[in-house]
């Protein structure tokens, strides 16, 4: 929005607007989560928990274009059909920054409603990758110290030999070259990628595995290396190109969108990195508190001048995915996600941020289920599997203390004990829709009450 829409907005003649940034890493369901909000804001009947929407204050909803020329538009038609045709799949997942506005036209209730005649209210909802995100922590970092903290805590994880023998070859005092330089961010971004594909959610720089148009540049050829090198042409001109990566790509992304988002929902695979063992929810605890540092008003340094008198109004973190368990244990991963969260969560508390912890399944691809084993009933979980089977599954029982699971990961357990954590790939379960519904979720209309209630 422009300085002269801020103007009139601030004076009352515009319509207001709510700015919702929507991120999380990778597989967390950046792209099903706002596809369904939008469709069930449009098609109320399983919102009752989204107060306007279940006394009727909200009378229609409708999308226009996005107040931003720039940015690529959310594909949110394309991304509806695949999740609710005849054939439904998962869509294309989150690979650059998008956009959608969503307009409310909203009468008030109750005893002063007669005093006030509706009123439309913008929704503007910003889909960008938490992996970008994870990048505002190279901003406060030497190239020296990133290669440092990479290489030592890339060493456990999948692809780190094969970096490691294509470092091995370098002549640290040779001439620079460019084949060398790309040999070595090769390695490195297989290493990411196959790092992710583990379920590590650390995995920067964030543009090496989404690089769009920028694939290929010198910004996105550079690697981590050693301070044995650090005399020779290459660690000079990897130093150059990350301190430019810093320059050119990070600092635009948080001066043209972060600074002016008013609300957040930041998504979290949490079953996902408890499959992977507690190396992986270790990480993601650690990568959820680099990401919350984004928001945090009054910090010192270049996000403070950005962001200016600018703060995020309300943080939501939701654990997704609720529908691969029974809802008995949706309160265990609420209480996981909490307590994963509880540093950076105190951070936003503290600066004046509203948050809220919550677990959802944006799109619901599960009913409920009992598994008979031996003389025991397990609470379990029914739906289609990606080949089209059809299955009960029960994933493991999540530990009541979070403890259980945060304190062994803490302290560099490789692996759980006496416990086994299970994940299952669903599909999107066919002909769920019915007039006047969005598709079926869990809790999203309590989601979408927290983040809008108040504006409605």
């Amino acid at each position: 929005m422009g300085i002269g829409s801020n103007l009139m907005q601030g004076l009352g003649l515009a319509d207001p607007s709510i700015r919702i940034g929507v991120t999380g890493l990778s597989r967390a369901g950046k792209t099903v989560f706002i596809t369904s909000l939008v469709a069930n804001l449009m098609d109320r009947g399983r919102m009752h928990a989204l107060r306007a929407a279940a006394d009727g204050s909200i009378k229609t909803a409708w999308l226009q274009p996005q107040p931003d020329d720039t940015v690529p538009r959310f594909d949110y038609e394309r991304h509806l059909a695949a999740l609710t045709g005849p054939e439904p799949h998962w869509p294309d997942g989150t690979r650059h920054v998008s956009q959608l506005r969503l307009s409310l036209r909203v009468q008030p209730q109750g005893m002063f409603a007669g005093l006030r005649g509706p009123q439309t209210i913008h929704i503007d909802i910003v889909d960008y990758p938490g992996e970008w995100l994870l990048d505002l922590r190279l901003m406060e970092r030497s190239f020296a110290e990133w290669s440092a903290e990479t290489l030592e805590r890339m060493a456990d994880r999948p692809g780190a030999g094969e970096y490691k023998t294509a470092l091995d070859g370098i002549d640290p005092s040779a001439r620079f070259d460019e084949p060398t330089a790309q040999h070595l961010a090769e390695a490195y971004t297989s290493h990411l990628r196959q790092a992710r594909e583990a379920g590590w959610s650390d995995c920067t720089p964030g543009r090496f595995l989404l690089p769009g148009e920028m694939a290929g540049s010198p910004a996105l050829t550079f690697a981590p290396l050693p301070a044995t090198m650090k005399d020779g042409p290459l660690y000079r001109e990897f130093r150059r190109r990350f301190d430019a990566y810093k320059s050119r790509v990070v600092k635009p992304f948080f001066r043209d969108h972060f600074a002016r988002i008013d609300r957040q929902v930041v998504l979290v695979d949490v079953l996902g990195a408890i499959h992977a063992g507690p190396p992986a929810v270790e990480d993601m605890r650690r990568a959820m508190a680099d990401i919350l540092t984004a928001f945090r008003p009054g910090r010192a340094g270049w996000l403070a001048q950005l962001l200016g008198a600018r703060r995020v109004e309300r943080i939501l973190f939701a654990a997704t995915k609720a529908d691969h368990l029974n809802h008995v244990q949706h309160p265990r991963l609420t209480n996981i996600l909490t307590a994963t969260l509880r540093e950076a969560r105190d951070r936003a508390d503290f600066s004046g941020a509203r948050t809220e912890a919550m677990s959802i399944a944006a799109l619901r691809t599960t009913t409920e289920d009992v598994i008979r084993q031996g003389d025991e009933d397990l609470p379990a979980v029914r739906g289609t599997l990606m080949d089209g089977r059809q299955a009960a599954f029960f994933p493991g029982e999540l530990p009541n203390d979070p403890a259980v699971l945060l304190h062994p990961a803490r302290d560099g357990a490789t692996e759980w004990l006496n416990a086994d954590y299970a994940i299952m790939n669903f599909a999107p379960a066919a002909g769920t829709a019915r007039q006047g519904d969005g598709p079926p979720h869990i809790r999203l209309d309590r989601a979408a009450e927290f983040l809008i209630g108040d504006r409605l």
